[in-house]
């Protein structure tokens, strides 16, 4: 189960803001980020994205095929697009 839940650190445990809905004594993993350094975030965007990325390509591939790109990346863009 994957959760975000905001949290407050006091007296060396983590209080949560919002109610959990887990059982007393529930074993979890927590990872800390800073409030203000994930403000900016779009999370649920950067998981979709995830969601949809093919893992089979590799880094080299996509420098490869960027590299075939003539003339500036903002021109290969609006001509795979088309006009908005």
């Amino acid at each position: 189960m994957l959760n975000d839940v905001e949290a407050i650190y006091e007296n060396g445990v983590f209080r949560p803001l919002t109610p959990v809905g887990l059982p007393e004594q529930e074993q979890v993993r927590l990872t800390v980020v800073l409030a203000t350094e994930s403000d900016w975030l779009d999370t649920e965007f950067v998981a979709s994205c995830a969601a949809e990325a093919d893992t089979l390509l590799t880094l080299d591939q996509i420098r490869a095929s960027l590299a075939k790109i003539r003339g500036s990346m903002d021109d290969a863009i609006e001509s795979d697009r088309g006009e908005h």
